[in-house]
């Protein structure tokens, strides 16, 4: 396919130039909020005198401590029940997936146990693993859906994981329902990484349903394969119009707003290179 990418950076690109690159956005101050002034003008009332507690009021006052000291256990258990979500979202080859495997590798560790997950959908790389562009793998289990993870595992290793990672979550109708149980009820850190649009730059299955549910959302971008500038949407490089295409290179590239709206001089400028090729194969036989 190099001989095709070649093809359509000759033809888009002999226009006016490039832009320029583009620089990442730095981090935004946070907000300082201002002191308290106090209105000196106005005189203050006396405080009123104090009184010592009498004798009734102390087993209230003790009485209160005790409920209070009663409770703070259970708040503190609560809280460390309390599960996580964490969102990563992009365009393809924006290192979704690279990001996940870090967060999980990184809280594995800590000591905590971790389980990764993706959809059976996706096979381009075997299904016993989460593999990245790269080549960089990690071991996991491949569900047709998110609700059937326990029953595979079990209900007593369940209880034992502390992480939950899943990957192309885009594929998970039941991933809203499963990240709320999971975080809500059982305590678990879930970070979700997926596709928020599709090739038309529409939703794409679940993912920005579960934004509401998150601790944090990430958006990374890619590098437009035709400018170089930051890349936000996936260009979808055939005719196809499924939804659901699993696909790498030979179908998708990240591109930037402006190539993306020019999107239909790139499919057609890979359909004319293809068509050459194609046609030269023949030829040569």
């Amino acid at each position: 396919m190099r001989s095709i990418s070649s093809a359509m950076r000759s033809l888009l690109l002999s226009g006016p130039s490039s832009p320029a690159f583009l620089p990442r956005a730095t981090a935004l101050c946070p907000l300082l909020s201002l002191p308290f002034r106090p209105d000196l003008s106005r005189p203050r009332p006396l405080a009123p005198p104090a009184r010592s507690l009498s004798k009734k009021a102390a087993p209230t006052a003790a009485a209160a401590r005790t409920r209070l000291d009663g409770r703070v256990p259970a708040m503190e258990a609560r809280e460390a029940q309390s599960g996580e979500i964490h969102v990563i979202v992009g365009p393809m080859f924006a290192g979704k997936t690279t990001a996940l495997l870090r967060r999980v590798q990184a809280e594995a560790g800590t000591g905590r146990t971790v389980a990764l997950i993706k959809s059976d959908k996706d096979n381009r790389y075997g299904l016993d693993s989460v593999v990245t562009h790269d080549g960089t793998k990690m071991a996991c289990w491949a569900l047709p859906e998110l609700s059937t993870f326990q029953d595979k595992l079990g209900r007593e290793a369940y209880d034992k994981v502390d992480v939950i990672g899943i990957d192309e979550a885009q594929f998970f109708d039941d991933l809203h329902d499963f990240c709320s149980k999971a975080a809500d009820h059982d305590g678990k850190i879930v970070v979700v990484a997926g596709l928020d649009g599709d090739y038309k730059r529409n939703k794409f299955g679940s993912v920005l349903d579960i934004i509401p549910l998150a601790n944090s959302v990430t958006k990374l971008t890619a590098r437009c394969e035709l400018c170089d500038r930051r890349a936000s949407f996936t260009l979808r490089k055939t005719q196809e119009t499924r939804t659901e295409l699993i696909g790498g290179a030979d179908v998708y590239m990240p591109v930037c707003r402006q190539h993306y709206l020019d999107g239909q001089i790139v499919i057609e400028a890979t359909r004319i290179v293809m068509d050459i090729e194609r046609s030269t194969e023949v030829a040569r036989c």
